[in-house]
């Protein structure tokens, strides 16, 4: 998903806040005009930039499309980073400038690697009646930010135990491991908790955890998470105990090991420099208003680092301007 605010913020954080639990709570931001998606955004927040290498958590519905009008985001440009789509309700047609053409459905991972440079499209299938789910952005460190952009997409075996169900769509937990290649070790997974039910989940101590609350509310790491908080667990700990509330929990746990590099993060652009995002931003808008004005039709794109999205006749989305002072680094 791209993030189509009309002037998007820049979330600036230093040190990434201090090493001990605590809850992030979202914002909601407004996608677009009047009809447009809402989504309750946790990270990056000035308190908390990155949970390991997940640089964006984007939380929206269940959302009648009736009402909403679903989602429709043309095409639009990202670099440096890959984008982790999750639904739990609905289906999105995803098409990209390296070809691909895909369906996104719920416990089925689509995850997109921008590397150097790609554009792409989401929309919502007619089929799709409630749109639920969660668009998830990985900041690609230096010694991959450039690879060539791809696409991989995989359906989840379920696990389950006790009073508990889960699907691994990264990485590896509860003795199931994902096949789908990122390029920073990462976790990210679903899980479902009947009322009342506790889980201790063995987890690499190595890595700090997120788990973002989608439904009821739960205890972890000796904190109270409702609907649409995001708990955040440091480093050290090799098991995380989840207590499901009264109404029983679904969650996503997102992990990773510091990232330990800073970034530059602007609109759907992750850079290392003002400079360097800038200048993306202008190749953006040299391929989708050669002419000073942006073309109609996403057919007419210029050709560029972005590419095309082939068979997408929507209108691009141009980028927003620069904000007055210079885009500064977080880590």
């Amino acid at each position: 998903m791209s993030n189509p605010e009309a002037r998007p913020q820049e979330v600036v954080c230093g040190a990434d806040g201090p090493d001990r639990s605590e809850l992030l709570t979202p914002r909601d931001v407004p996608l677009g005009g009047p009809r447009a998606m809402r989504v309750r955004r946790t990270l990056p927040q000035r308190r908390r930039s990155l949970v390991g290498a997940w640089c964006f958590v984007d939380h929206y519905g269940p959302d009648p499309v009736a009402e909403s009008g679903g989602m429709k985001v043309a095409p639009h440009p990202h670099t440096g980073l890959q984008t982790v789509s999750w639904l739990f309700d609905g289906e999105i047609t995803h098409r990209d400038s390296a070809g691909t053409v895909g369906v996104v459905r719920p416990g089925e991972v689509n995850l997109m690697t921008a590397g150097r440079g790609i554009s792409h499209s989401e929309i919502s299938t007619t089929a799709t009646t409630t749109l639920h789910g969660v668009q998830l952005w990985v900041a690609l460190p230096d010694r991959a930010r450039f690879v060539e952009p791809g696409f991989e997409h995989h359906a989840p075996d379920g696990v389950a135990g006790e009073g508990w169900r889960a699907r691994v769509f990264l990485g590896s937990l509860l003795g199931e491991t994902s096949p789908v290649v990122t390029h920073t070790p990462l976790l990210g997974a679903e899980l479902v908790l009947d009322p009342g039910a506790r889980l201790e989940l063995a987890v690499d101590a190595s890595y700090e955890h997120g788990v973002l609350v989608d439904r009821g509310g739960l205890r972890v790491a000796g904190l109270d998470a409702s609907y649409a908080e995001l708990a955040f667990v440091p480093c050290g700990p090799d098991t995380i105990e989840l207590v499901a509330g009264a109404d029983g929990a679904r969650v996503l746990v997102l992990g990773g090991p510091p990232f330990g590099e800073s970034i530059v993060m602007w609109w759907n652009f992750v850079g290392r420099t003002h400079e360097e995002v800038a200048a993306f931003r202008d190749e953006w808008q040299a391929q989708v208003a050669p002419d000073g004005t942006v073309v109609a039709d996403s057919q007419e794109v210029a050709a560029g680092r972005f590419g095309v999205v082939e068979g997408d006749h929507l209108p691009p989305i141009p980028a927003p301007p620069l904000p007055n002072a210079r885009l500064r680094s977080r880590s």
